[in-house]
């Protein structure tokens, strides 16, 4: 018999939330500290949610600061695992569901296009499916989990800038289409162009749009008149305005105050985003930064998720500065839907 593969959406009832301990001082600028923090409230606000969160822990010394810094908390279990970062929503496989199975989708890595070529960066997607007990489906194609977002009815939201880039896999829009189709049983593509100023992963639309419900996204709005962003968070709720999904549906667009201009410890201009945020069983967890427009986010994504708490957790230490961090919640982190 043939099943249809079909990717659940973020919303959809979890079995687990998969992250990672910071474990690597090189990749944070010597400084662990800051982003186990907001790793560790991210960890927090997902188990007194009732989710189960399975954090793997490179080496001896994580394991123990992650036990230490997560001690009493039910429903946290820490996973030996080997992985070169903390990134799992693109080293990580992308849970799908077959015939009433779970199903583990597995693609090449290139590290960004080349830019972090970390050890076992390749190999923990592989881990992850073995420790949920998922059949692993291969493809050949570089694909990062954060580079789409799903309605759970075949509609997927990208863009331009990562999929077609040449430093991934050189894709015509027609033949990177095709690809959404066969591994992930795409029926529309929704084509943004490009994403946030400074992002290392060019431009993951995990960052900048995100559906929240069948034919409803949410986007960003600019923060003031100095917003580096301003003329693409514009286009892209005009995009995303104009489109319709894979039900035919015209979009209903949500915007949230966006979080403006950020500087890192640098003084360079980060890619900080409201948008990075993970929806799990009961919270949806949104990172903030202490910025103006957090309290009107919070709130905006507080209507949008009637039925869920929504919680700001700061996100700076995994913001990082420089070549470190450069994502948040979202990024680190891959649900598996329940059964």
């Amino acid at each position: 018999m043939t099943h249809t593969v079909t990717i659940p959406p973020e919303w959809a009832p979890q079995k687990a939330i998969w992250t990672a301990w910071p474990a690597a001082a090189e990749q944070w600028n010597g400084d662990l500290a800051s982003p186990r923090r907001d790793v560790a409230a991210l960890v927090r606000a997902l188990a007194a949610a009732g989710n189960r969160v399975r954090l793997l822990v490179n080496g001896d010394e994580a394991d123990a600061s992650a036990r230490a810094a997560l001690r009493g908390l039910a429903g946290v279990e820490c996973v030996p695992a080997r992985y070169g970062d903390i990134w799992l929503r693109d080293t990580g496989p992308i849970f799908a569901r077959d015939g009433g199975r779970t199903v583990a989708l597995r693609f090449a890595t290139n590290s960004w296009g080349g830019k972090f070529d970390l050890p076992d960066d390749a190999t923990v997607g592989d881990d992850v499916a073995r420790l949920a007990a998922a059949d692993i489906r291969r493809f050949p194609f570089v694909l990062e989990g954060g580079a789409i977002d799903h309605d759970g009815e075949g509609t997927v939201l990208t863009t331009r800038q990562t999929l077609l880039n040449p430093n991934r896999n050189g894709w015509s829009e027609a033949e990177a289409e095709a690809a959404l189709r066969s591994a992930l049983g795409a029926r529309k593509v929704i084509w943004i162009d490009e994403g946030l100023d400074g992002d290392h992963t060019d431009g993951h639309i995990d960052n900048i749009a995100r559906f929240t419900a069948p034919g409803k996204v949410v986007c960003q709005a600019p923060a003031g008149e100095d917003d580096p962003n301003a003329r693409t968070l514009d286009a892209i709720a005009t995009t995303l305005g104009r489109a319709t999904d894979a039900a035919g549906r015209r979009l209903d667009v949500v915007r949230i105050p966006g979080v403006g201009r950020y500087l890192d410890a640098r003084g360079e201009t980060s890619p900080a985003s409201h948008m990075n945020f993970i929806v799990a069983n009961g919270i949806v967890v949104v990172p903030v930064y202490g910025t103006p427009s957090e309290p009107a986010a919070l709130a905006a994504l507080g209507k949008v998720f009637p039925g869920r708490k929504v919680a700001g957790v700061s996100s700076r230490g995994l913001l990082g500065a420089g070549d470190a961090g450069g994502g948040s919640f979202h990024c680190i982190t891959q649900q598996e839907p329940a059964a």
